[in-house]
């Protein structure tokens, strides 16, 4: 039977089911690194404080930054994994082509990415009523919620995971095609933050973190974030096309 006579979409879809269940103890990791995180925000991303004549006290700042930074690690992470040989040689039980298994392996990336941005919002919170259970505290002051902070909070916490999936998903790639990018890919990124920092006034990762986190516009936000995704993941699909017999 040809691959013609198959209709790609069915085929992808089978592959994405496959991965899903295949894949389970990335999900499983994915809550284990999430309690991490949360007994690293335990004290809170900030603090501040003052006194008077008769009163001292402290406020700390708790936010999920520290798991949103835990969750894009995870996601990069998890992209390399799935470019190895190991995964991607399990393709082989469908009848498929190298594309079609790019595109599976993006929906699950996808579907990672919404599951831990999802995640994210939760457990913020509940390391929150936890630390305010556990923890002795005169007051406490939430933040509301509203539903258009929820509707676009929620949405950008899975498009950076996703970012960082995407470049994962093409470093994966780079070090699949010739090992020597093991060595090569880190020695670049932490040396440019080294030349980056020499001046005393680091730019490279502020002027990355402003070109999405300052955005004001959600549409411009989405179209800058998946942008960049789409470009990473077509650089990794092209390394791909040149692994030839080396797959």
């Amino acid at each position: 039977m040809y691959l013609a006579e198959v209709k790609a979409w069915d085929i992808i879809k089978k592959q994405y089911r496959y991965k899903l269940k295949s894949y389970f103890g990335v999900f499983t990791s994915l809550v284990v690194i999430q309690l991490l995180a949360i007994l690293f925000s335990f004290n809170g991303t900030g603090m501040s404080g003052g006194s008077s004549a008769s009163l001292d006290y402290e406020v700390h700042y708790l936010t999920s930054d520290v798991l949103q930074v835990f969750m894009m690690i995870w996601a990069f992470i998890t992209s390399v994994l799935i470019t190895t040989k190991a995964y991607r040689f399990e393709d082989a039980v469908f009848v498929t082509n190298r594309w079609i298994s790019h595109l599976s392996s993006i929906l699950f990336l996808f579907t990672a990415s919404v599951f831990a941005g999802i995640t994210v919002y939760l457990a913020g919170h509940l390391f929150k009523v936890i630390r305010f259970m556990v923890k002795e505290h005169s007051s406490i002051i939430v933040e509301s919620v509203t539903l258009s902070g929820l509707l676009t909070g929620v949405p950008a916490s899975i498009l950076y995971i996703f970012l960082f999936a995407s470049a994962g998903y093409f470093v994966g790639m780079l070090v699949q095609f010739n090992k020597i990018f093991t060595i090569v890919v880190p020695v670049i990124f932490v040396g440019a933050l080294i030349l980056d920092g020499i001046g005393g006034d680091p730019t490279l990762l502020v002027n990355a973190g402003t070109f999405f986190g300052s955005e004001t516009s959600f549409g411009i936000f989405l179209v800058k974030i998946l942008g960049v995704s789409v470009l990473l993941l077509l650089g990794g699909m092209g390394v791909s096309s040149r692994l030839g017999v080396r797959k």
